[in-house]
């Protein structure tokens, strides 16, 4: 798959960190600044690169040109050491790129507490830097993975007016996912021209309704980031709005991070189901999402469709949680197509319906008949490969 975007160079490369010889640091370089937006996690436990990323994009107006990454060790919970570290590899790479240090960020994911092996990072850069190349991003997104099974890449490319801009999308994450940002990372790069303020409103935007509306296991990360930048490369009328193709800039940008939450999905650590979560005819949006989100993380729930049992009971008593207003009298339940509970009872055609639990994807559709607000979720079953995979995961 080609995944250039014109003005980008990547690399990704093993530095030690991870055993093995696994590739573990990757580096995105725009040859020109870009226009930079991000959302990071909201855990009120931000990892060191977290941290110090969002102090340098307000530092730098925004204006971003490398992006360095590791996995296998998360540099959270390392104190003041760990914001050290990550200047230290921001000042070498600054050097060896020769672009000015606040320009650089850096984002990592792995092992909580664990001093970042900072020898190994910076040892690495001139290997790193000389293995920079267009086509860069399969290294790269295979040198940020941790407990996923298969790198995640996904590119558009959209006309605006007479110019075609390119996307490309590359995320990690397989389990700590519960945005409100999730561990996900997240990097689109795109040659678009844009202001600042448009990117960031259609980022945030976008993000809202795709890593924003997505659970495995209900766990928001200390490192969760995800950050576009956007170099001009493709030299169009810089977009300032929706006007002049600001709309369909937008539609590529949230269709292509629909198209990478789900992938994200699709990895979940021992996830046997894909299932999609509607919950129709809310008092209000907020509502919506929240119940929607109550019935996507219950335990009871995902594990009863790991069991391919229809527990109906286990969905009415998750939705019941809420702080919202509801009639219980008036719920209605689907699987796919099929009516299972009506006006808060029993239909008798769950046996009907159970047959849809075997599927790899299926949606439950919640009519609360309260309101006309809506929210969609995407979650997955619990099952016993998520709780080896995680009891085993190195400390």
């Amino acid at each position: 798959m080609n995944t250039a975007v014109p003005g980008f160079l990547a690399s990704g490369i093993s530095a030690g960190i991870k055993s093995a010889g696994a590739p573990d640091l990757g580096l995105i370089f725009s040859q020109a600044p870009a226009a930079a937006a991000a959302v990071f996690t909201t855990n009120k436990i931000k990892a060191a690169p977290v941290r110090e990323s969002q102090a340098r994009l307000h530092q730098s107006a925004g204006l971003v040109q490398a992006l360095i990454v590791n996995s296998g060790n998360a540099n959270a919970c390392t104190g003041v050491e760990g914001v050290r570290h990550v200047q230290s590899v921001c000042r070498s790479l600054s050097k060896t790129l020769k672009v000015p240090e606040q320009h650089i960020l850096m984002s990592s994911t792995g092992i909580i507490g664990v001093p970042l092996p900072l020898e190994k990072v910076t040892g690495s850069i001139p290997a790193l830097v000389g293995a920079l190349s267009p086509d860069g991003l399969d290294d790269f997104s295979r040198a940020i993975m941790t407990t996923d099974t298969f790198p995640k890449r996904i590119m558009r490319r959209v006309c605006l007016a007479d110019t075609e801009v390119s996307l490309c999308g590359i995320a990690k994450g397989a389990g700590m996912i519960m945005p409100r940002m999730a561990t996900m990372l997240s990097f689109i790069l795109t040659d678009l021209a844009t202001s600042p303020e448009f990117l960031r409103s259609a980022f945030r935007e976008a993000v809202d309704i795709s890593f924003n509306a997505i659970t495995i296991d209900g766990d928001t990360s200390t490192n969760d980031t995800a950050l576009i930048l956007a170099n001009g490369a493709a030299g169009n009328p810089p977009l300032t709005g929706d006007a002049g193709g600001g709309d369909a800039f937008k539609d590529a940008l949230c269709g292509l991070l629909k198209d990478l939450s789900r992938l994200i999905l699709k990895d979940a650590e021992g996830a046997t189901k894909l299932i999609t979560i509607r919950l129709v005819n809310a008092g209000t949006s907020e509502a919506a999402k929240d119940i929607a989100f109550q019935v996507a993380n219950s335990p009871l729930v995902k594990t009863a469709f790991f069991g391919e049992d229809l527990n109906w009971g286990r969905i009415m008593a998750a939705i019941g949680k809420t702080e919202h207003e509801i009639d219980s009298d008036v719920i209605d339940i689907f699987i796919n197509s099929i009516m299972i509970v009506q006006h808060g009872c029993a239909t008798g055609l769950a046996s009907r319906a159970a047959a849809l639990l075997k599927e790899r994807e299926f949606t439950v559709t919640i009519d609360l008949h309260h309101g006309c607000a809506s929210a969609e979720v995407g979650t997955t079953d619990l099952s016993i490969d998520y709780v080896k995979i995680n009891s085993a995961y190195p400390t």
